[in-house]
């Protein structure tokens, strides 16, 4: 398997995770301080991470260019999206947001295609919408007699637009580092959704439960992102979103197997387009004769056949490492997906 599907599928199984573990240990904390903390525990914890990571504080490598486009992913994913969707929740039953918010796959694909042009064959689309697909009968509203207003659903509406543009942004500065990206989204998240939660007197919980909270945060929003960020650079937006997107099936797999929750026919039903959707995509093989654009970047790297360059210091020999290179023009075919040295036009 190649290993950004491995991260992709990782931090959609510890996204997933995180719901039916915060109810395994009883953390019944209202809807937007518990966004606020997981959020909050997935930015200190990556920042700690990274602090000692580097010895100390470091000046983050994102070239000029790249700040605005992480300064937008900030504000649409750890801002905008995270309150909205706080909001959407208070009017629209849990059921209805769950289906919902797999609008999120859909419109960071269509994103992907439409605006920043990212390549999608046939086969692409049809994995993902069996994904999405399986995701719609995993959260089936089992009651429709709850009514709500229009503005719940919209506001959850806008959310995963808000999140698809987050993660099409983000595939902009994937390739910097991974723990600096998703340690500023997650400080953005949390600092502004426990801000929201104190302002309307929401009471913080125990110290215990606030611990917990963190942990899981750091683990199911942080780690989880920072996976996602390097599937991202290694797939492309769409590819990343459509299997990030199996976080409710794996979500429920765990609360099926921690919580003794029972097995549904629907569950069954999700499991296999879902597995049908993983396995197309799985089975892609996208080659042709491209072209690469001169390009200078930072990323950690081998020297493969897209790094074949010199060095301007003393170098050890060890692999991977990361420092700033240059790319010439190179014209040359070979199966490949549309990771950070492969965004041509077709």
């Amino acid at each position: 398997m190649n290993l950004s599907i491995f991260y992709a599928l990782a931090a959609a199984a510890l996204f997933g995770a995180s719901t039916p573990l915060a109810k395994y240990l009883g953390l019944n904390t209202p809807p937007i301080l518990l966004a606020g903390l997981l959020y909050l525990g997935s930015g200190v914890g990556l920042s700690i991470v990274r602090f000692v990571r580097d010895r100390g504080w470091q000046r983050p490598k994102l070239e000029a260019g790249e700040w605005p486009w992480l300064a937008g992913a900030i504000l649409f994913g750890g801002v905008l999206a995270p309150v909205a969707l706080m909001f959407g929740l208070t009017r629209t039953a849990g059921a209805t947001a769950s289906l919902m918010l797999n609008l999120e796959s859909v419109l960071t694909a269509v994103l992907a295609w439409l605006v920043f042009k990212e390549n999608a064959d046939r086969r692409i689309v049809i994995g993902m919408l069996a994904i999405v697909l399986g995701g719609i009968v995993l959260s089936w509203p089992q009651d429709t007699s709850t009514a709500n207003d229009w503005t719940g659903p919209l506001a959850v509406a806008f959310a995963c637009l808000c999140w698809a543009i987050d993660n099409n942004l983000t595939r902009k500065v994937s390739a910097s580092d991974a723990l600096f990206i998703a340690g500023s989204k997650g400080l953005a998240a949390g600092v502004v959704n426990c801000a929201l939660a104190l302002f309307i007197g929401t009471q913080w919980p125990a110290a215990g439960s606030l611990v917990l909270t963190l942990l899981v945060g750091f683990l199911g929003y942080g780690i989880s992102l920072v996976l996602f960020v390097l599937a991202l650079r290694g797939l492309g937006s769409a590819r990343t979103g459509a299997y990030f997107s199996t976080a409710p099936f794996l979500g429920a797999v765990i609360s099926i197997v921690v919580l003794g929750e029972s097995v549904s026919l629907l569950f069954g039903v999700a499991a296999m387009l879902m597995a049908v959707g993983v396995w197309i995509h799985l089975m892609e093989h996208h080659a042709h004769e491209h072209l690469h654009e001169p390009l200078e970047h930072e990323h950690r790297h081998t020297h493969d056949e897209h790094h074949q360059h010199e060095h301007g210091f003393d170098w050890d020999g060890k692999e991977p490492h990361s420092h700033a290179h240059q790319h010439v023009a190179l014209r040359h075919s070979h199966a490949h997906f549309p990771d950070v040295h492969h965004r041509h036009g077709h």
